[in-house]
């Protein structure tokens, strides 16, 4: 078993950072207990760094057959995320490399520096048949950490280079650096941008994501993107019920104020350890709100804290759902945001010649 940072003690509240423990993941054999260690003193303990190991991909395109999602392949350039949001439905992935889906999600990350080689390499084989690429279905392309790795952008260079289609989801500022690449791009059809805004109140929005850029920051994001042609969509995910709910119709107007032109929304998703780790935020943070909550979420999904079948997992079902789904409509009709958005365009796609390549006579 690897050997892992003792967690602090949930009363020691891990400051910027949305879990407030670290339990082991469920293929673990063991779990960790932070115990007192019996001296009558409370001691200050050293601050929970983010620690970054390097992993050489040897693959990185993951396909997918989910009839929930509009794409079928996706890469993500990183493992675990700083942002630290307490809800991520991705912390459970973390358990696959040892690792606790609590602090460790947010603390303990992984940087793949070779993916932009082996996106090339894949993106070059004879049997690769184009279509849309998604960035950030798991953990954000444009945490703090990519700021020193750039993976994210050797990535779209590569895709840029190949005249690929990509579709980005982020709510990480540092996406506007990258706007030399994207807006070419966006005026040759190839790509579209989501940003995330769950909430317009930066107070819950600091707690809930506590390494996050702001909702107004966000919004800046919006208006950068769009001000340079890269076409945004709003994404109100995800929608929590008794906590940001009220706040649908606002966060739609707030973004196509900005310049979104299309609008998305998904219900808030507790897939294995997420459940037990919101519940903890929730505790701390919303005591009167808890209840109502979870009651809402087990209310969509058959009594349990979430359903994961296909058709269902992303908005639950029953007259709460309907509910929701008829005042996205309506406010979307209302505002004039689409909730589809055009094609990205597949037909520019081209292998760049390579080094060494044999030119042809014609």
């Amino acid at each position: 078993m690897q050997t892992h940072p003792i967690p602090p003690l949930i009363s020691a509240r891990p400051v910027g950072r949305g879990a407030r423990s670290n339990d082991a993941g469920r293929f673990e054999p063991l779990d960790r207990v932070a115990e007192p260690d019996g001296w009558d003193r409370e001691e200050d303990l050293p601050p929970l760094r983010t620690q970054v190991s390097l992993e050489t991909a040897r693959s990185l395109i993951s396909y997918n057959r989910s009839p929930d999602l509009p794409f079928d392949r996706s890469i993500n350039p990183y493992r675990g995320c700083e942002h630290g949001c307490a809800y991520c439905f991705a912390r459970p992935s973390h358990a696959y490399l040892g690792l606790s889906p609590g602090l460790d999600f947010e603390t303990r990350l992984v940087a793949r520096p070779n993916a932009a080689e082996v996106l090339r390499a894949e993106l070059s084989a004879r049997r690769y048949k184009v279509a849309p690429i998604a960035i950030g279905t798991n953990t954000d392309p444009y945490q703090p950490l990519e700021k020193t790795h750039a993976i994210t952008r050797g990535c779209l260079q590569v895709l840029d280079a190949f005249n690929h289609p990509v579709a980005i989801v982020t709510r990480g500022a540092l996406i506007e650096r990258d706007l030399d690449i994207l807006a070419p791009m966006a005026a040759r059809g190839l790509v579209r941008v989501g940003i995330s805004l769950t909430t317009l109140d930066a107070g819950l929005a600091r707690r809930m994501e506590p390494r996050a850029p702001s909702p107004a920051r966000r919004l800046a994001m919006i208006r950068a993107l769009s001000g340079a042609g890269v076409p945004v969509r709003v994404m109100t995910s995800p929608l929590i019920p008794g906590l940001t709910d009220h706040e649908l119709e606002a966060l739609l107007a707030a973004g196509a104020e900005a310049g979104a032109d299309t609008a998305s929304w998904i219900m808030l998703r507790l897939p294995r350890e997420v459940s037990p780790l919101w519940q903890e935020w929730l505790a701390e943070h919303a005591p009167a709100r808890a209840a109502k909550v979870m009651a809402r979420l087990r209310e969509m999904h058959g009594g349990r804290d979430y359903d994961p079948r296909w058709g269902h997992r992303m908005r639950g079902e029953g007259e709460y759902a309907q509910m929701i789904a008829k005042r996205f409509r309506a406010a979307c009709k209302r505002i004039g945001l689409a909730q589809e958005a055009p094609a990205l365009r597949c037909d520019l796609f081209r292998v760049p010649p390579q080094p060494g390549d044999q030119l042809s006579l014609f």
